[in-house]
């Protein structure tokens, strides 16, 4: 069995390793992954791996596996053998899970819809990461479908999250919303639910002059600038920020121009990974990082499961809907390809309107 494992210290750096055949105790299962989407969120993980404990998912094998780490990906994979009485093989599963072949999963609180893995080594992490959906039970469901949404359905979730949290405090005063890497598809997302709002303030993305073209052509935003022109953005007016870049140089001039009418910042992602994450000028008092599985399961606990459920896919799928025209799927053959393309989406050299898929 292959794994693709990065190292801990220097995320630019992969392997492929052989693993151990999996042994299946009573009550677990043995699914095959068949495809997964990796992008410049699989990254963040990856950034924040220690602080997030994204490291803590799926143990790594092979020599040295301390100093490895194995990022978690969006994906789907079928039960291919089965030790327990509540799900059978050619059961097919939507959810969390490593770059690669195989997977034991120990199948908890299993309904018609979904199952949580109630491996002990995941019983410490955030319930959302657990859950694996049984899309063979969902009405309607097609195949043709499983790329869109492994790309998009994390990305747009986090979005959704972000959308909920601003609106639910009457946008934090601002009359204006600026995102920081407005080409990311978490940003998309985002922007997409903030134009469908009439309640929403104007809406500015924030990229680089590479990006510029593309942010401008989607319809997502009221206005965009590049990272260059900051300063005219209009400081007169209150001004909530969503950084998905975790730049802090870029952060700190932002802050700085806008001095008290910066009201709020949500620090969500790092696309820009590699640079610095502390800078002078930053008003911290203001600024919160944000994790969407902790949002979800607040709104969770508050609205109910299906309340959540239902507001969160309506929002999604209108979102993904506007996505779908400009994306562009790129299907990557097996973990081999994977570790050959992995520099370049360290490097940010994936295109905003490309969406990678790795096809086991």
């Amino acid at each position: 069995m292959q794994e693709f494992q990065t190292n801990k210290e220097d995320i630019t750096q992969s392997r492929l390793i052989q693993a151990p055949i999996n042994t299946v105790n009573d009550g677990e299962v043995l699914v095959k992954v068949d495809r997964f989407a990796f992008t410049a969120n699989n990254i963040t993980y990856a950034a924040m791996g220690d602080q997030l404990q994204y490291w803590q998912f799926f143990p790594p094998h092979g020599e040295d596996a301390k100093k490895w780490g194995i990022i978690p990906v969006w994906g789907f994979a079928d039960v291919i053998e089965s030790n327990n009485t509540e799900l059978r093989v050619g059961e097919r599963l939507f959810g969390y899970f490593p770059p690669a072949n195989e997977l034991v999963i120990k199948p908890m609180r299993v309904t018609p819809a979904s199952l949580t893995d109630g491996s002990a080594h995941r019983a410490q992490l955030p319930p959302t990461y657990n859950m694996y959906q049984r899309v063979k039970h969902e009405p309607g469901y097609d195949r043709a479908n499983d790329n869109q949404r492994m790309l998009l359905f994390p990305l747009h979730m986090a979005s959704f999250c972000l959308y909920d949290l601003l609106k639910s405090n009457d946008w934090f005063g601002a009359e204006q919303v600026v995102i920081i890497s407005a080409s990311s598809k978490t940003s998309t997302g985002l922007a997409y639910g903030l134009a469908d709002d009439k309640d929403a303030p104007h809406v500015i993305g924030l990229t680089s002059d590479h990006h510029l073209d593309f942010v401008n052509s989607i319809g997502a935003y009221d206005s965009a600038l590049s990272y260059d022109n900051l300063e005219q953005i209009d400081a007169s007016k209150p001004t909530v920020i969503v950084d998905m870049s975790a730049n802090a140089d870029l952060l700190s001039q932002l802050h700085m121009h806008l001095g008290d009418n910066m009201r709020y910042t949500s620090n969500v992602g790092l696309t820009h990974w590699d640079e610095s994450r502390s800078a002078d000028g930053i008003i911290k008092e203001r600024s919160h990082q944000f994790f969407a599985p902790s949002h979800m399961q607040q709104r969770m606990k508050e609205w109910g499961v299906d309340e959540f459920n239902k507001r969160s896919t309506s929002y999604i799928m209108k979102s993904a809907a506007k996505t779908v025209p400009w994306l562009k799927i790129k299907e990557l053959d097996g973990l081999n390809s994977l570790e050959d393309t992995y520099q370049d989406i360290c490097d940010g050299k994936i295109g905003p309107d490309e969406g990678l898929v790795v096809v086991m």
